[in-house]
């Protein structure tokens, strides 16, 4: 489905240059004027507010697909805060909504609820001397603050907007998710709707604007299995899986643009004295250009088979033969836009406005989904400073200017937005 859209996606693209063009004002203009200054001003004076609610969400457990204790407390945020048609969609993204006043374009504002942590996983947040640690806690507790603390701060000054402003809390960015809440986004919820689509993800203060693509998936070769001693002769699943290792380890790629692939983990066996009756291991291939990811994917495809066919081979005389499965686990389209595109100038513009100029990277965010499809979508930091993310010692650290990550959305959303 997405690599059908980008030639359809030229006319909202378009539009969406037209429209808020009409409107605009630069990231500088905008700080100039009294109400928006004041605007920024508050998100610096309510910083406190800001982590009270990192803390609250971060401890409540958001394993993958089970994200709807969060999504709940999300939503009554957005309802506190006055946003309007607050929602939860099909598939479990809360929705809230800041109407524009004109014909200005649609600015999708969002983190993600889910963790990469599994159910039963303590997710309490100590706080030690300012630095504040938690399962998520920046990735992407963070966010998901820095996109509440934006809403509440539009929502209390009296700065209107031709564009309308769509606030998510949207589920399924960690890997087992495949971006299925932002997918839903464009694809259903609010397709062909959406302008401009930023995501808040993580701590610091950098400026994704190039999507790498992942291809994962699946692998597992299948036979009869039996005893190390007395069946010793027939294929063995796991011998086939270490030859296709083994032959990807060697494949060549480039590395401008980077190009990667990894087996990160393996699965088979009962016991050290039985043949395995299947082996599998899971895959993950990665690149910012579509092209090398579907290189590197034809490369790996055809060592899978040629294992297969090499395991087979070896043993001519017995009567039973490997099958090899792959299963699809996620795919992550690859993707770049011009450091001139519009809404990468004004995410930069906004931050050198607040103080700093950001350093402009690839990575894998939610973002890939409208980059994926040719349409305007960045991923900026939260702000502050943290490490571990993913790990069980995650921490975060607001510091004395934390609070220049709400700032900068909130300057980025109405700069795109225009304000009147």
């Amino acid at each position: 489905m997405l690599s059908r859209r980008p030639v359809l996606s030229l006319v909202p693209l378009a539009l969406a240059a037209f429209v808020s063009l009409a409107h605009a004002q630069s990231p500088a203009q905008l700080a100039a004027r009294g109400d928006v200054r004041a605007m920024l001003d508050a998100l610096k004076a309510d910083n406190a507010w800001t982590l009270e609610k990192q803390v609250m969400l971060c401890e409540i457990p958001a394993p993958p697909f089970k994200e709807t204790a969060r999504g709940v407390a999300y939503k009554a945020q957005f309802e506190q805060l006055g946003l309007t048609n607050v929602r939860v969609d099909a598939i479990g993204n809360v929705i809230g909504e800041r109407r524009g006043v004109g014909d200005g374009p649609t600015i999708v504002l969002a983190g993600h609820l889910d963790t990469v942590f599994p159910e039963g996983t303590d997710v309490r947040v100590k706080n030690e001397n300012g630095r504040l640690t938690g399962r998520g806690i920046g990735d992407d507790c963070r966010g998901l603050a820095v996109v509440l603390a934006t809403a509440r701060a539009l929502q209390a000054s009296k700065i209107t907007t031709p564009g309308t402003i769509i606030f998510v809390g949207n589920v399924g960015e960690e890997g087992p998710g495949n971006l299925r809440g932002t997918r839903h986004l464009f694809d259903k919820e609010l397709a062909g709707k959406i302008d401009y689509f930023i995501s808040v993800d993580g701590v610091g203060d950098g400026l994704t604007s190039r999507a790498v693509g992942s291809h994962r998936y699946r692998v597992t070769y299948k036979g009869r299995g039996g005893h190390s001693y007395g069946a010793f002769g027939i294929p063995n699943p796991a011998h086939a899986m270490g030859r296709a290792i083994a032959a990807i380890a060697d494949l060549k790629v480039p590395t401008k643009p980077k190009t990667t692939f990894n087996v990160g983990i393996v699965r088979g066996g009962t016991s050290v004295n039985s043949i395995p009756f299947e082996a599998s291991m899971d895959i993950d291939m990665r690149s910012e250009s579509a092209r090398s990811l579907t290189a590197i994917d034809v490369q790996v495809q055809r060592a899978l088979r040629r294992a297969l066919a090499a395991e087979n081979g070896r043993w001519p005389g017995a009567n039973d033969r490997l099958s090899l499965v792959v299963d699809t686990v996620g795919i992550r389209p690859a993707g770049s836009q011009p450091d001139s595109a519009r809404i990468v100038r004004v995410a930069s513009d906004a931050a050198k406005v607040l103080g700093w100029t950001p350093q402009l990277t690839s990575s894998s965010t939610d973002a890939n989904v409208p980059i994926g499809m040719g349409l305007p979508g960045i991923t900026i930091d939260g702000g502050g400073r943290g490490d571990g993310a993913h790990g069980l010692d995650e921490w975060y650290e607001d510091g004395p200017r934390g609070w220049l990550g709400p700032q900068w959305a909130a300057l980025l959303v109405l700069s795109l937005a225009g304000a009147r």
